[in-house]
C-alpha cells in the first residue's frame, strides 16, 4: 500500500534514508536525524513531503520530494530526493508503485515534470526507470556547491 506519510513514519523514514545512504556508500555523508525529518515534513513550512510504501503493516520504502519549477513550462513540478525500497521487499512492486503514486501527484496538479537524480552505476535503478519510459538526460551535469566552496562564495556576496 502506498501512503502519504504520517509523523509517526519519521523514524522510519529516517532509518531508510540512512540505509539508502550505505547502498550509495555514502553513510558518513548522511548525517539526518529524526528531528531535522520530522521539522521538514511537518514542520509549520513544509519543505519536503514524502511517500511511503507499506507491507504488513510496516514501512518498507519511500520516496521523499519537493516541488521545484520550470521556467520554460511555467509550472511546478515534483524533484524526487530519494526513492528507496528495502531489499527484502523488491520485486513487489513499491517503488513502481512509488513513482506512480508521484506521477498521479504531477498529473492531478497540472505539473508538467517528475525528475530525479540516479548514481552512473546504480544499474539496476537505471534499468527500472527506463522500464517505466523515464529518459535520461544526458546532456545535462550536475553540480553541487559544499562546505568550505559555499561559504566562501557566500562571503563574496557581502
Amino acid at each position: 500500500m502506498i501512503r502519504r506519510a504520517r509523523e509517526s513514519d519519521v523514524p522510519a523514514i529516517t532509518a531508510l534514508v540512512h540505509e539508502l545512504a550505505a547502498y550509495e556508500k555514502s553513510s558518513s555523508l548522511c548525517t539526518v536525524r529524526a528531528e531535522q525529518l520530522h521539522s521538514a515534513l511537518f514542520g509549520a513550512q513544509p519543505s519536503v513531503f514524502a511517500h511511503v510504501a507499506e507491507h504488513e503493516e510496516t514501512v518498507v520504502g519511500c520516496a521523499l520530494w519537493f516541488l521545484n519549477f520550470s521556467t520554460w513550462d511555467g509550472v511546478n513540478g515534483i524533484y524526487l530526493e530519494d526513492l528507496y525500497v528495502q531489499p527484502s521487499a523488491r520485486g513487489g512492486g513499491h517503488g513502481t508503485a512509488l513513482l506512480a503514486a508521484l506521477a498521479a501527484e504531477c498529473v492531478e496538479r497540472n505539473y508538467t515534470r517528475l525528475t530525479w537524480s540516479v548514481l552512473d552505476w546504480n544499474t539496476p535503478s537505471i534499468g527500472f526507470y527506463r522500464s517505466l519510459g523515464a529518459q535520461s538526460q544526458d546532456e545535462w551535469t550536475t553540480f553541487r556547491l559544499t562546505d568550505d566552496a559555499l561559504v566562501e562564495l557566500a562571503a563574496s556576496a557581502r
